[in-house]
């Protein structure tokens, strides 16, 4: 999502091309409309939703719900409910998650190879 946000951290990341099409959970969406309400992000929805779906690096990848919450059941070491959704939507599609938050990079068992495990 950061690419779509024209972010500069990804200069540090030049290997994510090797990972496109993006795949990308819909509860991204809500946890970027929470960060841009508390003001730590500027985007304006719907239409920052709307680019990234056609936007052809990504695909918007849906779990049924009841999947997901069965997956996030079990994933006690964080309280913040949109990482533990977004490890628990990788868990059950059993594809790898690119986060640099250091308590997913600790404790998330699917993580792209290059930030490690």
């Amino acid at each position: 999502m950061w690419t779509v946000l024209g972010a500069d951290r990804l200069r540090d990341f030049p290997w994510l091309d090797a990972y496109r099409p993006w795949g990308i959970s819909p509860v991204s969406f809500l946890e970027i409309q929470f960060l841009a309400e508390v003001g730590r992000l500027e985007v304006r929805q719907p239409a920052f939703s709307r680019a990234v779906a056609a936007d052809p690096r990504f695909v918007i990848d849906e779990v049924p719900l009841v999947a997901l919450v069965e997956k996030a059941l079990p994933l006690s070491w964080t309280r913040d409910p949109f990482d533990r959704l977004l490890a628990a939507h990788c868990e059950a599609r059993r594809v790898p998650l690119c986060s640099l938050d250091r308590g997913i990079q600790a404790r998330h068992r699917f993580l792209v190879r290059e930030l490690g495990n």
